[in-house]
């Protein structure tokens, strides 16, 4: 009878100890839930666009760069006013994500100031009279793209000999930071 009764308490003894092991496994996992919900909300409020992003003076203030744009969120979507020394422009932003994860955004409605288009295309001309005629019928692009990062806009202004243009001439320097106030 005592290797009977030992038996049993050691059968009851185990199922109690793995029981026990199965209830603290169901805690652990109901307290690390909300936690994660509030650090994604948390996160998801710092970023947002909406705001008024100015360019700062520059070190040496070689040029005036006074710019501005304040971006809203409206019943169907995100707007923008620009505002520099020549203009004031208002209008749609348009968001999007490329391949590597950048986060850019569109001002659109605003066209750039000067456009000469890729040199390249000159190579496919035979002489100067062609060349001229294509370089006039060349559209100037509309709608100004700027990558968003964390509470910056970045403008880049103008190219180079290989491509040709200036988006807001009013201001004179290749990338165009915009700091959220």
């Amino acid at each position: 009878m005592t290797k009977y009764f030992y038996k049993i308490t050691i059968i009851t003894f185990s199922l109690l100890l793995l029981s026990a092991c199965n209830d603290k496994s169901k805690i652990v996992a109901k307290e690390s839930n909300p936690k994660e919900v509030a650090i994604d909300s948390t996160h998801k409020n710092n970023e947002s666009i909406e705001g008024l992003y100015e360019t700062h003076p520059e070190s040496d203030n070689s040029d005036e760069c006074n710019i501005s744009v304040e971006i809203k969120k409206g019943k169907s979507g995100y707007t923008y006013f620009l505002k520099t020394k020549l203009r004031k422009i208002k209008g749609i932003a348009n968001f999007s994500t490329n391949e590597s994860g950048e986060k850019i955004i569109i001002l659109e409605g605003i066209q750039w100031d000067e456009y000469e288009g890729d040199i390249s295309r000159e190579e496919e001309n035979d002489s100067i009279a062609d060349s001229e005629e294509n370089s006039q019928q060349l559209e100037i692009p509309v709608g100004i793209g700027a990558n968003y990062t964390k509470d910056t806009l970045t403008i880049q202004n103008y190219g180079n000999a290989m491509n040709s243009y200036t988006k807001l001439s009013e201001c004179g320097r290749k990338y165009i930071q915009l700091i959220k106030r």
